[in-house]
């Protein structure tokens, strides 16, 4: 692929060209959705991976997965590489989303083994598939708090996932798959309780046992390290680069994945981040700083929603009905939307599923979002965030995070515990966080503060603690940026 370097678009007349799209003028600037009118797309490193990533990624929901009749979805693959994009996400349970990257693939001549090979290109982009498989193998046990689910209902676990979508993107989708064919990560999707953790790490956690069942992530780290420990890569093959995992719901839990890696397998997380997230038991407060701390590569998603911050009622899209296929509206402008994802600290990404594409660009989806996504890191300011915010409280009272547990407040320090040596021990987990971040914690002696300790993400499974040579009753109070306060229950030595 030859990409085209010219003239940037000027931020002001994008801003002008944005505007006038929401607000239904027509104009007829030079600029439509062609590639020679598009500058190099801003990027950033994704972490510790030796990447540098677009700022804006394709989706593959929207109409790669939920197809209207008249939307072709190969086009909008071929012209997210036109503009330099090369994040690619896609997963084994969204339907045809798979298959429509394959016929993309072809004709990008990405296939190995395919006459004409652009190996080059194929080493430039960063694709992403999920699976919703916690157990290796099929049969997995009867834990009816372990989701388990693939579409194609094979049956089988975590493995044969990943050769269906091998075999789907550079194969013929019967379960083969050419020699050199690779995905750049796989991630655990959509965890949301701890029972679905505890199965992922067994066999890292507790003792292999081949002829039993064991979790995804140590038989997906065969095939990234090309070994075969688990007994499921007789041919020690290398088809993953990365591990990652993903959550919408509970960032808790999303912690605990993170906490819980030892290993430093997990070097990418998908996490929804939008406008309405500090309405809601938050991400960017809880999760995202303790991936940030891990230098994890942080992709976000559900910018808009799924579409609920236009026309879509809150709830998961099913058809093509749910797509959105307009570029924002006079009072819920996209390009703010995709600004305040791309301005929380920690985020380097975001994949945002087009619904459609067009020749003009006041119309089109991937022009509009590309454009609104060249934005640094930290170009917003809290002040700036919180006005962002307002726009979010315009879609359904801001109620638009049907995907998000509901706003717990600051809460106490988790698992306060007291050890008496020749010194007296005090240990404690995070708190985690309400719309404000946590600031720090006090240690209360005998009714008195005896001193402050700065939060910092809890990276591992290692508490925070403090040591003093004299008490008889402690407790421990979180502090948030407001000033609000949450305590454990006091405990005599």
């Amino acid at each position: 692929m030859n990409q085209k370097k010219v003239s940037r678009l000027s931020r002001r007349d994008f801003m002008r060209l944005s505007a006038a799209a929401a607000a239904g003028i027509t104009l007829s600037p030079s600029l439509s959705c062609s590639v020679e009118s598009i500058t190099s797309p801003m990027k950033r490193r994704f972490g510790r991976i030796n990447f540098d990533v677009t700022t804006m990624a394709l989706g593959g929901q929207g109409s790669i997965q939920w197809t209207p009749d008249d939307v072709e979805p190969v086009d909008i693959i071929l012209k997210a590489f036109e503009l330099g994009i090369n994040y690619y996400d896609t997963s084994n349970v969204y339907g045809p989303s798979q298959m429509n990257f394959g016929k993309a693939f072809r004709k990008l001549n990405l296939i190995p083994g395919q006459s004409g090979y652009d190996k080059n290109l194929r080493q430039s982009v960063f694709l992403t598939t999920k699976t919703m498989i916690r157990w290796a193998k099929g049969g997995y046990p009867d834990l009816p708090s372990v989701r388990n689910s693939s579409h194609g209902d094979h049956g089988e676990g975590a493995i044969a996932d990943l050769k269906r979508s091998l075999s789907q993107m550079f194969g013929n989708g019967d379960g083969t798959y050419p020699d050199g064919a690779w995905v750049d990560m796989v991630m655990i999707h959509n965890l949301n309780n701890f029972e679905e953790i505890d199965v992922v790490y067994r066999g890292l956690e507790t003792p292999l046992d081949k002829d039993d069942n064991f979790g995804a992530l140590v038989a997906l780290r065969d095939y990234r390290d090309g070994t075969n420990i688990t007994g499921l890569n007789p041919k020690n093959e290398k088809l993953i680069k990365h591990l990652g995992f993903s959550g919408h719901r509970n960032p808790q839990v999303m912690v605990e994945m993170i906490q819980r890696d030892k290993w430093d397998l997990l070097d990418g997380m998908l996490v929804s981040i939008n406008v309405n997230d500090r309405r809601y038991f938050n991400m960017q407060y809880n999760v995202i700083p303790v991936a940030q701390a891990r230098n994890i590569g942080v992709i976000g998603m559900k910018v808009f929603a799924d579409g609920a911050m236009y026309k879509k009622e809150p709830g998961w899209s099913r058809v093509p009905d749910d797509v959105v296929r307009i570029v924002g509206t006079d009072t819920i402008p996209g390009k703010p939307l995709i600004e305040y994802a791309l301005t929380t600290p920690g985020v380097h990404t975001i994949i945002v599923g087009i619904g459609e594409i067009n020749d003009d660009p006041l119309r089109c989806q991937l022009v509009q979002n590309y454009y609104a996504a060249q934005i640094e890191a930290d170009a917003l300011d809290d002040n700036e965030r919180r006005v962002i915010e307002k726009i979010g409280e315009r879609a359904h009272q801001g109620e638009t995070n049907y995907f998000q547990m509901a706003d717990r407040g600051l809460t106490p320090p988790g698992n306060f515990l007291i050890e008496k040596t020749d010194k007296i021990k005090l240990s404690w987990d995070t708190s985690y966080a309400g719309n404000e971040p946590v600031r720090h914690y006090e240690i209360i002696r005998d009714g008195e503060l005896l001193e402050t300790v700065r939060h910092t993400p809890q990276i591992s499974k290692v508490p925070f603690s403090f040591e003093t040579s004299a008490g008889k009753e402690f407790k421990i109070v979180a502090v948030d940026a407001a000033g609000r306060k949450s305590a454990t229950e006091a405990i005599t030595v």
